[in-house]
């Protein structure tokens, strides 16, 4: 078994949740080791100051490496490991993104997975791989709230089309291996130091910069909108609930339980900013969804997972970083 010093691997520790993930386990004095191979997906410089925060914890250490490199990977776990707790957030992300560059999305999603699950299978004691899903993987699910039970092989997008990928693949090393592993279904995750690619950024940009804001299906759409400090509980949680060896892959939704309509998010946005926005009214984007919601009635039984910031709370908090890192 390990110990609160033995190494915990976050992949993707310069993303989003990976950094907050990774920030979590190192106050509760956690010894991280973070990879991530700092594209340029979006503005690298978010990245590198993020690494920065994390790289103040003597209890850090990071390696910049791509997933998919098997070398790389063998390297690493020569050198820093074994890890016998992986948390697997490193991914490409974006639905958008993935109608102009699908070659990215098997190379980090798939190749990236399957190289990870491999470090894994050869670890001796491995205990715990807990890795990023979507809710994009339930498409346009009319039934709703999404629970993990419902069928979820009808993707309408390259990027949903890997992450459930990910978990077939996931599911074929627990049955082969009895590698015990928890996917995450992550529904719109939002707060501080967020990604530039996701609404609630591009909302306050654009707000405050007197942008027009593109509202796509009319305005028609709900989110599952989960704040950040959620989400790590959430993880967090879900790896010290190892699953049993008998079934040794398990699949969780981690969202807020609550859909919001797109244009109450905005409003809430706008009030935060303390400026309207001036909104162009636009059809539904190719490979999006109108609405997510999750059910986590299974996430709590297993984690004891309970989000507790609404949106009232939550964007307020990432408007004033967004004032305060961008000096806006």
């Amino acid at each position: 078994m390990t110990t609160i010093n033995d190494p915990i691997l976050v992949t993707g520790s310069a993303g989003f949740i990976g950094f907050h993930v990774a920030k979590a386990l190192l106050e509760e004095g956690r010894t991280v080791v973070g990879i991530d191979n700092l594209n340029n997906y979006y503005d690298p410089a978010l990245k590198q100051a993020r690494l920065q925060h994390l790289e103040k914890f003597e209890n850090f250490s990071f390696k910049k490496i791509d997933i998919s490199c098997k070398d790389e990977m063998e390297n690493l776990w020569k050198g820093k490991g074994p890890f016998r707790k992986v948390i697997h957030l490193a991914a490409q992300a974006g639905v958008r993104y993935s109608l102009v560059n699908p070659y990215e999305y098997i190379t980090s999603n798939c190749m990236g997975h399957l190289t990870v699950l491999e470090m894994c299978r050869y670890t001796e004691g491995f205990e715990h791989l807990v890795y990023a899903s979507s809710s994009s993987v339930y498409g346009q699910n009319h039934k709703l709230p999404y629970a993990v039970e419902d069928e979820v092989n009808h993707p309408v997008s390259l990027y949903a089309a890997t992450k459930r990928s990910d978990e077939l693949m996931s599911e074929a090393y627990a049955n082969l291996y009895s590698l015990p592993q928890t996917g995450l279904r992550f529904f719109t995750v939002y707060g501080p130091w967020g990604r530039p690619d996701m609404a609630p950024f591009i909302f306050t940009k654009s707000i405050i910069e007197g942008i027009k804001l593109k509202v796509f299906n009319h305005g028609q759409m709900r989110r599952d909108f989960t704040y950040i400090d959620d989400i790590v509980s959430g993880v967090i949680a879900s790896l010290a609930a190892v699953p049993e060896k008998e079934n040794a892959h398990r699949i969780l939704n981690l969202g807020n339980k609550k859909s919001e309509n797109l244009l109450d998010f905005i409003r809430v946005v706008e009030e935060a900013v303390g400026k309207k926005a001036e909104m162009e009214m636009q059809k539904m984007q190719q490979g999006d969804v109108r609405e997510t919601f999750a059910d986590i009635t299974e996430t709590t039984r297993i984690t004891g997972f309970q989000p507790t910031t609404s949106i009232d709370v939550g964007i307020p908090k990432f408007v004033e970083w967004y004032k305060d890192y961008y000096k806006t």
